[in-house]
């Protein structure tokens, strides 16, 4: 295993992640509300020139504001909070966020289930990419988290969330940390004809073409530390142990196939599990104005879960993100997700609807999930043996403030509280609305902005918008 780690260290040494790049000025940059204007001649964007800006990593028509995890698909218009790099001919960005946070489930005590937690969720993205060729787009992500050491491995504590396992338990009331090395991927795109190309990813870890952009990613859960209670019905698959995806894209319209392995991630945070190649996915995505992110996926799951190793997952998704800048500063970024696990002939859906104001230095944010979760899931058959479905709402509202920024980095505080409707069966175990408080620093990089007298250089291939 050692050696799988010094080759991956070896290859984004090689391509350019630790070169000696020099930052980009963000005040020549305004990512947020970028948009792509058709012209009559093709419009492939130059990366070579110093200072131009970066195109999406799997192709090299479109605007690096669309990209979110993995492969999909979010708005043109998404401000990213990023740092930015470039030297010669490699273009790179770098993205992450740590919560200093008390997190308190179950606060009056309504129930047996709650606790409390000082933790610090955290991850950190970089992404690196360069020409190959006139039409050629090569790059590499790798996305890290120290969760293991500032979350720990039986995770964080999380009133109704269910999946993965830990010494031999399932995990219930906790949300699993994510793995030391959450994405390790390499792929190349190919201008193909005018408004066409195509791309190949592999990714070890990486993210099949499964689900919405995963919750850490969406602008709409910018400021809430939590991962959704519907994390395992739309996009737990963001850290899976071997994947291959082929994608075609045809204007705003793009279809992708994936071959990846089924297996959740094991507790044992630190090395790089089995790849196995066992399962497939299918996803279609249409963004069909700046403001809009649409998609559709479906993936056969082979034995996702450690503890029910015999259970197949067919799973099934649909999304909708919108974000609309109200100003340099200031957005609205909605998200609406559907997603439904299929197991035995038996169907248990979610609905998630997310969404976040971001107002200058301040950002009012809240979620509504409504989830469908059998008895098995929450490992309650001791006490519900019939394996009843229980029908679980959750409603969050949240609100945080940048204190300062330093360093194009800003330090944030939040508040958060989370009420829980219990279903009839398990009020005894619950409580009838369990209310989860939670307040944190938060530490991330800041919006990037356009400012002064510099402009983006472009060739004569469209216009770009601010």
């Amino acid at each position: 295993m050692k050696k799988q780690i010094i080759i991956y260290i070896i290859l984004l040494s090689a391509t350019g992640v630790f070169a000696q790049n020099k930052p980009m000025d963000h005040s020549m940059h305004n990512m947020g509300g970028m948009e792509m204007k058709k012209d009559t001649t093709p419009k492939t964007m130059d990366h070579s020139a110093h200072g131009a800006p970066m195109s999406s990593s799997y192709s090299k028509d479109l605007p690096m504001n669309r990209d979110g995890s993995g492969t999909s698909w979010q708005p043109d218009a998404s401000p990213m909070y990023a740092y930015m790099f470039h030297g010669k001919k490699w273009m790179s960005m770098l993205h992450g966020s740590v919560y200093a946070r008390y997190n308190r489930q179950d606060v009056f005590n309504s129930g047996s289930r709650g606790a409390y937690r000082f933790d610090a969720p955290n991850m950190l993205m970089g992404m690196t990419q360069r020409n190959i060729g006139k039409n050629g787009l090569f790059a590499v992500h790798a996305m890290l988290s120290l969760d293991p050491f500032t979350v720990g491995n039986g995770g964080y504590p999380l009133l109704y969330q269910s999946g993965e396992a830990y010494k031999g338990s399932k995990l219930v009331d906790k949300q699993h940390p994510h793995d030391l090395f959450s994405a390790l991927t390499v792929s190349y795109a190919q201008h193909i004809a005018k408004d066409a190309d195509a791309y190949i990813s592999f990714g070890y870890p990486g993210e099949p073409a499964l689900g919405p952009p995963v919750f850490m990613h969406r602008l709409s859960a910018l400021s809430n530390p939590d991962a959704p209670l519907s994390h395992h019905y739309a996009d737990a698959t963001h850290i899976t142990f071997g994947t291959t995806t082929l994608g075609f894209r045809y204007k705003d319209v793009k279809i992708e196939g994936s071959v990846f392995t089924g297996r959740e991630p094991n507790e044992k945070r630190y090395d790089f599990d089995e790849p196995k190649f066992d399962s497939y996915s299918v996803r279609l995505s249409y963004n069909p104005s700046k403001e809009w992110a649409l998609q559709v996926s479906n993936g056969w799951l082979h034995s996702p879960e450690e503890l029910d190793p015999h259970d197949n997952v067919t799973r099934t998704t649909a999304s909708a993100i919108y974000t609309k800048m109200l100003s340099d500063d200031s957005f609205i970024a909605s998200t609406f997700v559907y997603g439904q696990n299929n197991a035995h002939g038996k169907t248990r859906p979610s609905a998630l609807l997310e969404s976040t104001l971001q107002l200058s230095k301040t950002a009012i944010y809240g979620r509504y999930e409504l989830v469908s979760k059998d008895a098995n899931e929450l490992d309650l058959l001791t006490t519900l043996p019939t394996n009843p479905t229980l029908n679980i709402n959750a409603l969050t509202l949240g609100a945080s403030r940048i204190l300062g920024s330093f360093k194009k980095t800003d330090l944030r505080a939040g508040l958060q509280a989370t009420a829980n409707f219990s279903p009839n069966e398990v009020r005894s175990l619950y409580g009838t609305a369990p209310m989860a408080v939670q307040v944190y620093l938060r530490i991330s990089p800041a919006m990037m902005k356009m400012g002064g007298k510099h402009k983006m250089p472009m060739k004569d291939t469209g216009k770009m918008v601010m």
